[in-house]
């Protein structure tokens, strides 16, 4: 497995998280707990999923089965989650595990099976398995902010209106090689997805 395959994930993953930080720190309290209706999903109820999920993949991720025997997926569709605080942590600990998983991957292990649900994976396989699932919910919950603010919502990408002078001002620098998160995780302006 190539380097740069890791460094890339582990960027894309940071910047998923980061989405989701953005968009806590937009939204009061109460709207991390709406829902629009009894089927939908609330934002701490996505943080709660992503965040079991999370732990029974990344953990012994290379030695043991990523659905693991004490999660209750089920539990994770159902109000839980009572406090920002309490988003804030879980939040912060799945993604820790992911991070503490990502790290342990070398050379030397990296032809390992890993398994979910008795399913053979390679690890780039289960890799990008996650690296598909969590963006999907992030981007759940950066629609419900969005839906929350209204009118008051800061993008989290380049806003409306701005592609124009965004893609100017890019294509006014010399060609280089970068990935396309270096620039939003280091607070810089905004990338396009």
């Amino acid at each position: 497995m190539a380097p740069d395959y890791l460094t890339s994930v582990r960027k894309q993953f940071e910047y998923y998280k980061l989405l989701g930080d953005k968009t806590f720190a937009q939204l009061p309290d109460e709207a991390l707990f709406w829902q629009y209706n009894a089927e939908s999903n609330s934002i701490a109820i996505l943080v709660q999923h992503l965040w079991g999920n999370m732990l029974s993949r990344w953990t012994d991720f290379l030695t043991s089965d990523g659905e693991k025997d004490w999660r209750n997926r089920d539990a994770e569709f159902e109000a839980g989650i009572q406090t920002r605080q309490e988003l804030l942590a879980k939040w912060e600990a799945g993604w820790a595990c992911l991070f503490t998983a990502l790290d342990s991957v070398t050379e030397a292990n990296a032809d390992t099976i890993v398994y979910i649900r008795n399913q053979g994976h390679s690890v780039t396989e289960a890799v990008n398995r996650q690296l598909a699932h969590y963006p999907y919910h992030v981007g759940q919950i950066v629609f419900l902010g969005k839906m929350a603010l209204d009118g008051q919502w800061k993008s989290l990408s380049i806003p409306r209106g701005n592609s124009q002078g965004y893609n100017a001002e890019k294509f006014a620098q010399p060609k280089r090689t970068a990935h396309f998160t270096d620039e939003y995780l280091q607070g810089a302006a905004p990338t396009a997805s």
